[in-house]
């Protein structure tokens, strides 16, 4: 019974604010001639903050023509803002930075959505030998990888060299399908400094960092330092890319992808994305300094929590310094 009674106020008192705070917003509008939609646009600067309110009003509007504008097609967006303008009694002529506001937070937020089924779809697809586009990509992780050290054959021990469990890469993919091999390549090919140093370091049994990976915690002294144990480089690669893959699909890469894209995200930020992961990682695990790998789920764990930490703040934009992310421009 009192559950029951528990319940009972939850439901009315839920009920009871949802009809107060739409009150709210009528009388608001009545008194600012503007709606919802007008006010968060000119009163919040472009970016995560703008953009997730506006989701937000969109979704939680009891208008379902506007509860469905967050999921349309790219190409019905403008046709959609019309719609809006004409539902809300909007004149584009006298308001037409709404509109231009409006465009940029529905493209956004529809990439997004277009985003994790892009991803999902590599997710899904597993590696095959047979395909000699998937055969074309492990050899090039490879090249940009070790280019001095050519590899003997395409069943070999090599693999290991790079952080593979086995003989033959393709039985690793299992976990993450072609994305992981996809987010691995991208590492080495576009960001192949970086790449090449973790690398380095993951395959000693007591690795000395570089300087330019301990210069970002003031550890850098004339003797050389030492840290915990090693790790398999690729495996952690495809382990991150399920970390960024859940960031991606719970929805906290918002904040990020939201102050980074000026229009849709796109499978281009995800994968800058996971670079920016990899190396914080990297730096993480020389902060955490494990005792061994069997503490690898922890100190993943760990850093998972202080990356959401991180994306909770409306004004975070994990990786900035990326040339996709140069373009944002104040719509």
């Amino acid at each position: 019974a009192a559950s029951f009674s528990r319940m009972f106020v939850q439901v009315c008192l839920y009920f009871y604010c949802k009809c107060l705070w739409r009150c709210l917003k009528f009388v608001v509008r009545k008194l600012t001639g503007r709606c919802e939609l007008q006010r968060i646009c000119y009163n919040t600067k472009p970016g995560a903050a703008r953009t997730m309110k506006i989701e937000a009003s969109l979704k939680g509007s009891k208008s379902k023509r506007l509860q469905s504008s967050v999921s349309v097609h790219p190409d019905a967006i403008e046709k959609t803002i019309d719609d809006i303008m004409e539902l809300k009694r909007i004149n584009p002529d006298i308001n037409p930075q709404l509109g231009i506001s409006l465009q940029a937070c529905l493209l956004q937020i529809v990439g997004y959505r277009n985003l994790i089924a892009e991803v999902e779809k590599l997710r899904r697809e597993p590696y095959d030998s047979e395909n000699p586009q998937h055969e074309e990509m492990l050899l090039k992780l490879w090249k940009c990888l070790k280019p001095n050290s050519p590899l003997k054959a395409r069943i070999s021990k090599q693999w290991c060299e790079i952080g593979f469990q086995g003989d033959d890469p393709k039985t690793d993919f299992r976990g993450m399908g072609l994305l992981g091999l996809y987010n691995l390549v991208y590492f080495a090919e576009w960001d192949t400094e970086i790449a090449q140093q973790v690398l380095s370091d993951s395959l000693q049994p007591k690795y000395s960092v570089s300087y330019s990976v301990l210069k970002d915690y003031k550890l850098f002294t004339n003797v050389a330092a030492s840290f915990s144990y090693s790790y398999s480089f690729a495996i952690v690669g495809i382990n991150i890319t399920d970390l960024a893959y859940n960031l991606l699909v719970s929805g906290a890469l918002k904040t990020h992808f939201y102050n980074v894209a000026p229009e849709a995200p796109t499978l281009t930020h995800f994968q800058q994305t996971f670079c920016y992961l990899m190396h914080e990682f990297h730096k993480f695990w020389i902060e955490e300094d494990p005792l061994d790998i069997m503490e690898f789920n922890r100190v993943r764990e760990k850093f998972h929590k202080r990356i959401l930490k991180q994306l909770q703040n409306p004004e975070m934009a994990l990786c900035p310094h990326f040339a996709a992310s140069e373009s944002l421009i104040s719509m």
